[in-house]
């Protein structure tokens, strides 16, 4: 299990040393659910924070309806989930999180994360780091979405997305596929893809599989 703890941003340049000292030192444990158990439910308190190592785990909330909606799926060993509730103010989860698939779960301890120990460990400092640089990411993530669904038009939405992930040459890598690309940017695929197309035929961009090249700056700029 420490190699696939070894993958999570959390253990972030730790030796295996260093990874079981923080397991010990911390009282962490890793519980196995079972494929449809909750992992925690809405309205729970966050007292741990959790580490997928295996498995597959879904979260989602309950509208006052009864409606469901998922919020993400994690199947990559070394995601986090629900870290964010485990330092809010508030006292309970917005969300659930269901295991959809047998799933093995670090849990550790909550004020294992507030307080570094009298020893001054430095394993234990160095995961606390890992911790703010993970909610640091995340809030730069959300912010630059915030900055994409703020836009008037899906021309711009594309537009921002574009301007913000390319090289100095204007080439664009993205991580996402069509329909991740779409969902991010709140909008229906098909949309998108007719867009992307008409800005091509206008000379702004060129289109090869997930590579994008900006060819006109100035008019991807002014849209």
């Amino acid at each position: 299990m420490i190699s696939k703890m070894k993958k999570s941003p959390l253990f972030f340049e730790m030796s295996e040393s260093d990874i079981e000292n923080c397991l010990t030192c911390s009282r962490s444990e890793i519980v196995r659910y079972e494929k449809d158990e909750m992992i925690f439910r809405q309205h729970d308190v966050p007292r741990k924070l959790l580490v997928l190592l295996e498995g597959a785990v879904v979260v989602g909330n309950d509208s006052s309806s009864g409606k469901r909606s998922i919020v993400a799926t994690l199947e990559q060993p070394g995601e986090l989930f629900g870290e964010v509730f485990l330092f809010l103010n508030k006292r309970e989860y917005d969300h659930y999180a269901q295991a959809v698939a047998p799933a093995q779960i670090l849990q550790i301890p909550r004020d294992f994360l507030y307080n570094t120990c009298g020893e001054n460990c430095g394993y234990h400092t160095k995961l606390i780091s890992n911790m703010l640089s993970i909610l640091a990411q995340k809030a730069y993530y959300l912010n630059r979405k915030l900055q994409i669904v703020s836009c008037a038009t899906l021309r711009q939405k594309i537009a921002k997305v574009l301007l913000q992930n390319a090289s100095p040459d204007g080439r664009v890598t993205l991580s996402m596929n069509r329909e991740e690309l779409a969902d991010f940017m709140n909008t229906a695929r098909p949309s998108l893809s007719r867009e992307l197309m008409k800005m091509q035929e206008e000379g702004i961009i060129q289109i090869e599989k997930r590579k994008i090249q900006i060819v006109d700056f100035d008019a991807l700029q002014n849209n």
